[in-house]
């Protein structure tokens, strides 16, 4: 509508000039003064109303785009009282403004909301540009990391801490790394990854430094607590009662010394106590042979084996030692020609660790059955399921079977399933239980 209105007034403008230039041309040619001054004052009043009534416009945008330019899009267009169609264009000039501002709102309150963020994180991040070096941002946690004030360019850690400079910012990290620095004569051990990203023709990288020392030490320390309080009620649990037991035979031994007639020594007695403290002493010397067989798997040696063959082991091995419990050992193979890559020596130890634990939930059970299945997931992975329709495990301690030393029996070392959770670390797999009181167990070995 506000273009018709716009055109029948450019159209009317027009005929009324033309109609002024026909007097001119007519009051010439008839030599009539009155008419061509009547023609010539119209055609110029008229000309310059035409002028204006295009123009306008073009002001208009003129205003618009130079408060584009500048970024000032507070500025307010009227459109009040001004004629239809300006008003309109300047209706449609503050809807833009008021867009765009909104727009640089939200784009503010994520920037800052982002930064909050980073700023609370433990990690160092820092953008700057490739060519300059100019920083765009860098958080107080990269300064604090690095032990650093607030610098505008990364050129600035070159001259003061060049081999800081090269480690972080001249060293590739796209895969990312960890890398030992020194800050205020201290060594620390930090993960650095990077990446860049472009905009136009300038590229930017990213650095994230995280300061893993700190965390290492917790947790080697966490470790090292929980070893310590294991060992120790351990260790104590076997001396305290070889330490009675040797006290007890000093004082003897010592009463017979000074006086053999009244203070006879039973020679039963003493062998029955030396016996105790051989068998203690075993128990710790077992205790330690356990413990260490936890840092004995460091590497493995991989190998396309057959499954079907591996389960024709493992039936070989265990089948006897579960029939005589009258324990039924099955086997679900979906594909004979399933292969997958293990160290078989070691897998069959998980396997044997798995089905002892599951022998010993089904003891005393009617029906007891033990159930091992493999098959080739959907995502190319090999699953090999050890189930069983024994009691199952208390959701309680699900969490904790795979911690070392940590067990439920009464002879128990706590270290089978430690000990296969980490050769399947080893395979870069993964070991995974579900388990429902009454009903039964099953534990998943997925090869990646």
């Amino acid at each position: 509508m506000t273009y018709k209105k716009y055109t029948l007034g450019l159209l009317i403008r027009l005929v009324v000039l033309t109609l002024g230039l026909a007097a001119v041309a007519f009051g010439v040619s008839m030599n009539q003064m009155a008419l061509l001054m009547v023609g010539a004052i119209l055609s110029l009043v008229v000309f310059y109303k035409l002028y204006k009534f295009i123009t306008r416009r073009f002001v208009a945008m003129d205003d618009f785009f130079e408060s584009v330019k500048y970024n000032d899009f507070s500025r307010r267009f009227v459109s009040k009282g001004a004629p239809e169609d300006l008003a309109r264009l300047h209706e449609g000039f503050n809807l833009i403004n008021d867009k765009i501002r909104e727009i640089n709102s939200n784009k503010e309150a994520q920037y800052l909301y982002l930064q909050k963020i980073l700023e609370m994180v433990d990690v160092g991040i820092i953008s700057y540009h490739q060519k300059t070096g100019d920083v765009l941002w860098a958080n107080e946690a990269i300064k604090k990391t690095l032990s650093i004030p607030s610098f505008k360019n990364i050129k600035f850690l070159k001259s003061r801490k060049p081999e800081l400079f090269e480690n972080i910012f001249e060293m590739s990290h796209l895969t990312g790394s960890s890398i030992s620095i020194q800050v205020n004569g201290e060594k620390l051990k930090v993960l650095v990854s990077e990446t860049v990203f472009y905009e136009n023709e300038d590229s930017f990288k990213i650095i994230l430094l995280q300061n893993i020392d700190e965390t290492l030490n917790q947790n080697e320390s966490e470790a090292w607590k929980k070893l310590l309080s294991v060992m120790t009620h351990e260790i104590m649990n076997s001396i305290a009662p070889i330490s009675s037991l040797a006290d007890t035979l000093q004082y003897q031994v010592g009463e017979n010394l000074k006086n053999p007639e009244e203070n006879a020594l039973d020679i039963l007695d003493l062998n029955e106590a030396i016996g105790s403290i051989k068998k203690r002493s075993e128990g710790l010397m077992k205790f330690a042979k356990t413990y260490r067989s936890l840092n004995k798997v460091t590497h493995i040696n991989r190998s396309n084996v057959y499954v079907e063959n591996l389960f024709a082991s493992i039936e070989r091995l265990m089948k006897p030692s579960l029939a005589s419990k009258h324990i039924a050992l099955n086997f679900d193979l979906s594909n004979s020609q399933l292969q997958v890559k293990i160290d078989s020596y070691l897998i069959e130890q998980v396997l044997i660790n798995l089905i002892v634990n599951a022998r010993d939930a089904l003891q005393g059970k009617e029906g007891a059955e033990v159930l091992i299945t493999a098959k080739s997931t959907t995502d190319g992975y090999t699953l090999i399921k050890v189930i069983d329709n024994g009691n199952g495990i208390p959701p309680e301690i699900q969490e904790t079977i795979f911690v070392p030393f940590f067990t439920t029996k009464k002879n128990g070392s706590g270290i089978g399933l430690s000990l296969c959770k980490q050769i399947m670390m080893l395979h870069k797999g993964k070991i995974q239980i579900h388990s429902e009181e009454h009903k039964g167990t099953s534990i998943s070995l997925l090869f990646l």
